[in-house]
């Protein structure tokens, strides 16, 4: 029986979005070109899409599509007068015909090619803008508007910041850094992969909340990284932070996918062996050293894991903790994150107080957080006035509904 090929279609594309950053970061490091490693990647999409309908599904669709890309790659190479040159530099003794996987033998103190994709896509001569929006294209998969929303700026800015880094990337060397350089290229790495996660944790667009997958792979870079640099305490410190979050993943959403707030949630739901592990990295970056950012915030995210209730929450320690976050890395998210816990432990007429002080123009979470303190207050037009302006701003559609309820609309 011939397949459906809309089914087909639909695995196909699932199967890419799920391998797609392992397949750049293989063809990148080999063609030293990451747009040319992306448009040979799709080259490798497009063929799925015409051939899986017809022969059916490969029993293993990932390396089905990693060895054609493969193919797609080791053939541009043929074409190219300085192809054993390429061969050389990348470490590879001459492919032959009988050696189309010719990137499986390339080899470093890694081994991970998602990994390796990400270092170099944080490479010291991009801007970090630069470095984070390419990373959260190639390995992410995020959209122009989605990168754009996370930096709260313009599509086009995004664009050009994209496009000026492949070019600036292009025949540079695919590769892990040498140990002694990558303390410097380590803050980049550190800030893409929370980024990645945020966006799996809390969508900015699209129909869904979360978008698990996303968190997933942000976890596993993460847990790669931490035995990359067993030393550095950041690194545990934002695995912690991660799979602290992460363990509350399967309390966030009801089954029809509407968001549950972090009062809300069923508890027993939050994955424990997450808790575990996360309780374990923030205690390792915790001996290291002075906690950062990322270690501040697991310190934060912690508190809510050892709360078995609501009520149990440490909110004093999370308003202290947040403190002091807002001086070792300030900014007005964090400012307003403090003034929700403030609204937690002194009461909403304090937290009202710094909220009102806040700028934060085209923040959803901003007027959402207003209309919590307001409603508290028993001021409910002007909760529901603050509920509909971040409905308005949201740009997620499970957000969206979930403020316009609150808006009482």
């Amino acid at each position: 029986m011939t397949p459906d090929r809309p089914d087909v279609s639909r695995v196909v594309e699932a199967v890419f979005r799920i391998e797609s950053a392992r397949i750049i970061g293989a063809l990148a490091r080999l063609v030293r070109d990451v747009g040319l490693a992306e448009e040979l990647a799709q080259d490798a999409l497009v063929a799925a899409l015409e051939q899986w309908p017809v022969r059916g599904v490969p029993d293993a669709p990932g390396p089905w599509l990693m060895a054609t890309a493969k193919h797609r790659a080791v053939d541009h190479l043929r074409r190219q007068e300085n192809y054993r040159k390429k061969l050389f530099l990348v470490g590879t003794a001459e492919a032959s015909d009988d050696e189309p996987a010719i990137v499986d033998a390339i080899d470093d103190h890694i081994g991970d090619d998602t990994l390796r994709l990400l270092f170099t896509a944080c490479h010291p001569a991009l801007t970090t803008e630069s470095q984070v929006a390419l990373t959260l294209r190639m390995l992410g998969g995020l959209r122009t508007d989605e990168i754009a929303r996370a930096f709260l700026t313009t599509e086009a800015t995004v664009s050009q910041r994209i496009l000026r880094a492949k070019k600036t990337l292009r025949g540079v060397a695919f590769e892990l850094p040498p140990p002694p350089q990558l303390p410097s290229r380590l803050a980049a790495v550190l800030g893409t992969i929370y980024l990645i996660f945020n966006e799996g944790y809390a969508a900015t667009a699209g129909d869904d909340w979360t978008r698990p997958q996303l968190c997933d792979e942000a976890l596993r870079l993460g847990r790669v990284l931490s035995g990359l640099r067993p030393d550095a305490p950041e690194v545990h410190g934002l695995t912690a932070l991660m799979e602290l979050q992460a363990s509350r993943l399967p309390a966030r959403t009801t089954p029809d996918g509407r968001p549950i707030l972090l009062l809300d949630q069923d508890r027993r739901r939050w994955d424990r062996l997450l808790i575990r592990r996360g309780l374990a990295a923030l205690a390792r970056a915790e001996a290291l050293g002075v906690l950062g950012p990322y270690g501040l915030q697991a310190a934060i995210a912690a508190c809510h894991a050892r709360a078995l209730t609501p009520a149990e929450t440490d909110w004093p320690r999370i308003a202290a903790l947040y403190r002091l976050l807002s001086h070792v890395a300030p900014s007005a998210v964090v400012e307003l994150n403090r003034a929700v816990a403030v609204g937690m432990s002194e009461g909403p007429a304090a937290a009202l107080t710094l909220l009102d002080e806040l700028h934060l123009p085209g923040y959803p979470h901003l007027p959402a957080a207003r209309g919590e303190m307001l409603e508290r207050l028993g001021r409910h037009e002007e909760a529901r006035a603050a509920f509909t302006e971040a409905a308005a701003l949201t740009r997620n559609a499970a957000e969206r509904a979930l403020f316009t309820r609150r808006a009482g609309l």
